[in-house]
């Protein structure tokens, strides 16, 4: 019924408790519904270190088998530029993510190729080029795809600015992230990545963690089916050109494919490069590629289809297809008759069908700069790791799914082998260009 003499001071104590404790609760969820937090900024190319300590490497090991948080997220800028380059910024959005333990939000591609006028990007979202319940199936525990729709809003978005410039090293971005692994900012159920394209953002993963994102992308149906058709296409005039008709027409008969960069903007690229770097095996003519295809091992004696992939928007010259060696069928998509397949679709879409074809191919050659050819070099290698082989593609003539850089001489004069050295501890190479390719 009440408080005996003795114990009054302290009844009255609890019960004054008890409401202050009651009033300070409800105030905090009056003000989580109805004043969501302030944005907060942090990151900036003009701040200075403070205290900084580099961290060699904060993301998770292939063989943590943990779960990704799929209730806190990652949000990142509209990715942008070509293909391969988008491929590059989707898998560093998704790894920083993971260094986060956070799902990444569905992030926005671009369908054009015009990265300089923002209005003129077209933005394209992540599920209407690439699979998405095949990715977070495919890479399950590993990076995880979310849909805004599962966002509960409920604690606001914490904004993180990247910096740039060369004040924003490699260690101040690895700090920046370490600081977004403890509270207040993962109390939010949202950081919101604002700043650079993530093409630009430091690399701070290997190039294992990258192919396993690259891994679990698959196109979806629509440009599947349309890439059958190409690749379907190339085998068929292969097999009316073969005079002897002596391939088991069982088997589907096989052709080359060559990333035939010779476009006027990468022209201009490999030669800036050329003198940047100063050193000259970046550009190839036309007539360098034609020679170097002709003198790849295997392709000497019997008719050979050879699909040219080129951006036929960016190219000035029409002769692609003449001075071949004899025994070279070479198609592009007008003499293939399948121009129309690519003219339905934006620049993006154009470009993955192409990378199928290539990817498909039984010999493929590009070149080492290139990051789609790079990128179609690494997932051959991977298709080759898959099939059990090990090793050095040194010495090895019967190699399944061979890749070769034709920039880059070997001691034949014929193209060099491809392969990518997947114990390398950074994309660097593959993001920005190489001549080395492993063999």
């Amino acid at each position: 019924m009440g408080c005996k003499a003795l114990n009054l001071w302290s009844c009255y104590l609890n019960s004054i408790t008890s409401k202050c404790v009651f009033l300070a609760a409800l105030a905090l969820v009056i003000r989580a519904v109805f004043f969501p937090p302030v944005t907060t900024i942090i990151g900036s190319s003009s701040a200075e270190p403070n205290d900084i300590v580099f961290i060699p490497n904060l993301s998770l090991s292939l063989n943590d088998n943990i779960g990704i948080r799929n209730d806190k997220f990652l949000e990142v800028p509209q990715i942008v530029w070509g293909l391969n380059n988008q491929k590059i910024a989707l898998a560093r959005s998704c790894l920083t993510a993971r260094m986060l333990n956070r799902t990444l939000l569905m992030p926005s591609l671009s369908a054009s190729l015009f990265y300089k006028e923002v209005e003129l990007l077209k933005p394209i979202s992540f599920d209407k080029v690439f699979q998405l319940d095949r990715f977070n199936s495919h890479c399950r525990g590993f990076v995880q795809i979310s849909k805004y729709s599962d966002v509960s809003n409920r604690t606001g978005v914490f904004e993180l600015r990247k910096g740039s410039g060369r004040r924003w090293t490699m260690e101040r971005d690895l700090e920046q992230l370490k600081q977004s692994l403890e509270n207040p900012i993962d109390d939010y159920e949202v950081i919101r990545i604002v700043g650079k394209n993530p093409f630009l953002w430091h690399d701070h993963w290997a190039v294992k963690e990258y192919a396993k994102v690259f891994e679990c992308l698959a196109l979806v149906d629509e440009i599947m089916a349309e890439a059958d058709k190409v690749v379907s296409k190339i085998r068929d005039m292969g097999r009316k050109d073969d005079p002897a008709n002596d391939i088991d027409k069982a088997k589907p008969f096989p052709y080359v494919a060559v990333h035939m960069r010779v476009e006027k903007d990468w022209m201009i690229h490999c030669k800036n490069l050329e003198k940047k770097m100063n050193i000259t095996q970046i550009c190839s003519s036309k007539e360098e590629i034609m020679k170097r295809v002709s003198n790849v091992i295997g392709l000497k004696t019997t008719p050979t289809v050879v699909y040219l992939a080129v951006a036929d928007e960016l190219l000035e010259d029409s002769s692609l297809l003449f001075g071949w060696r004899e025994n070279l069928l070479p198609f592009e998509k007008k003499k293939l008759g399948v121009d129309g397949i690519y003219k339905k679709y934006p620049y993006l879409i154009q470009s993955a069908i192409d990378y199928e074809v290539c990817l498909r191919a039984d010999v493929f050659l590009g070149n080492s700069f290139s990051t789609f050819s790079s990128l179609i070099a690494l997932e051959r290698t991977q298709k080759m790791f898959r099939l059990g082989f090990e090793g050095s593609c040194e010495g090895k003539k019967d190699l399944r799914w061979p890749s070769y850089a034709y920039n880059i001489l070997d001691d034949s004069k014929g193209p060099r082998k491809w392969m990518t050295n997947m114990s390398d501890t950074s994309l660097k190479a593959i993001s920005y260009g190489s001549k080395d390719v492993s063999c």
